[in-house]
């Protein structure tokens, strides 16, 4: 059974193709890294991975379900999340909102899902700060309180956009260490970071979609490829400590 299988995928907004023939197949426990520039359409491929988002033609199929059905089996951390930091809410209970579809509305939050937000705090290294106020916490406190939420319902699949955004050099990468750890646990990630130093060091697969997707279901992609898809010529290094920058140009 394929993690994720999408075939002949398009998708048009105002008539306009967002996604034009989208093919891309992950195994269970791939570390998919995808790059490309800003409006390329990859936000709209993670939401038509999550069924929010219906195609315009071709077919998606998450752990062999079509997604709105396997939505239960899927932690997902959108690009950007608002919150007030002044709002009297702690990280253990950021975390229980995770579980929401378990307990279901209108009912307590049990033992087990307090359990289940406890232990996903202490997969992300902040069980001692599960009391404290989220907005006491530090950017990339907060964002790994964010992926806590997004595990607490024990996925098979994790879907992150842009998720160190905000977050400084440092808490960037014990972040992308933790997503290490959580992938060598068997865990499907699918990542979408402009940082392409980092996808580059840290996961098996990588992909590069401007409205078409190039992929070979490796970490190859060849320079041609990737100028292709930014628009422009891009100087890369594949060796020793991966990155990709871009050259100047008009």
């Amino acid at each position: 059974m394929k993690a994720v299988c999408i075939e002949g995928l398009w998708v048009y907004r105002n008539h306009h193709p967002v996604l034009e023939n989208i093919c891309l197949s992950l195994e269970k426990g791939d570390f998919l890294g995808l790059i490309g520039p800003n409006g390329g359409g990859k936000t709209t491929l993670i939401r038509a991975m999550l069924g929010l988002v219906k195609p315009s033609r071709g077919a998606v199929r998450i752990l062999d379900q079509e997604p709105e059905a396997a939505r239960r089996c899927i932690g997902y951390l959108p690009q950007k999340t608002f919150f007030d930091r002044s709002f009297p809410v702690t990280a253990l209970e950021v975390v229980l909102m995770g579980r929401f579809s378990k307990a279901g509305l209108f009912r307590r939050y049990s033992l087990p899902d307090r359990e289940a937000a406890l232990h996903a705090l202490e997969a992300v290294g902040l069980k001692d700060l599960a009391g404290r106020q989220i907005g006491s916490l530090s950017g990339g406190e907060q964002q790994r309180v964010l992926v806590a939420r997004s595990l607490v319902s024990e996925p098979q699949l994790l879907l992150l956009d842009e998720p160190t955004a905000g977050i400084d050099a440092a808490q960037q990468t014990e972040f992308y260490e933790l997503l290490s750890r959580l992938n060598a646990g068997g865990m499907t990630i699918v990542l979408v970071s402009h940082d392409i130093s980092a996808v580059s060091t840290y996961v098996n697969k990588i992909a590069c979609l401007n409205q078409r997707l190039y992929y070979h279901g490796s970490k190859e992609l060849a320079a041609e490829e990737i100028e292709r898809a930014y628009g422009c010529p891009v100087d890369m290094i594949a060796h020793g400590t991966p990155h990709r920058v871009l050259r100047e140009h008009g």
